[in-house]
């Protein structure tokens, strides 16, 4: 595992998605498949933005990446050489539309909480307390991403 290379893929959402997009494409893929794909993820592909995201690719990310040994970039293309072990944790893609798992539990343990102090279950109330507390540290760390 390289050292320190989690902090540095999970503090951009484009460097996630450069991983994301390099995962689903068998390791390899061209720098401008990756812009496109990241602008559209990020809802706009007209000229301006493709540029925005090709810039921030070249000078900072793809060079953060190759620094931790993540990656490789020649010729315009890019390899995937390893993903650290607990990235892969944080990779959780949402849909527009489409709720988080972290959502999912803090929505159920609510229920769950309800009905466990409507029938006066206390192990019942004390287990959703503890599943909305981790859903909650979860979403919040996700949002730091």
């Amino acid at each position: 595992m390289v050292v320190g290379a989690s902090s540095v893929i999970l503090g951009n959402s484009r460097r996630l998605l450069l991983i994301e997009y390099l995962r689903n494409s068998e390791g390899k893929a061209e720098l401008r498949e990756v812009v496109e794909y990241i602008a559209e993820r990020e809802g706009s592909t007209d000229r301006k933005h493709r540029k925005s995201v090709y810039v921030s690719l070249i000078q900072t990310h793809i060079p953060k990446l190759e620094r931790e040994g993540v990656i490789t970039f020649k010729h315009g293309v890019i390899t995937l050489i390893r993903v650290p072990d607990d990235v892969t944790v944080y990779m959780e893609t949402v849909k527009k539309n489409d709720i988080s798992w972290s959502s999912f539990y803090i929505g159920l343990s609510a229920i769950f909480l309800v009905a466990g102090i409507y029938i006066g279950n206390f192990e019942l109330t004390i287990a959703s307390l503890t599943y909305a507390i981790v859903g909650l540290i979860h979403r919040r760390k996700m949002k730091r991403l």
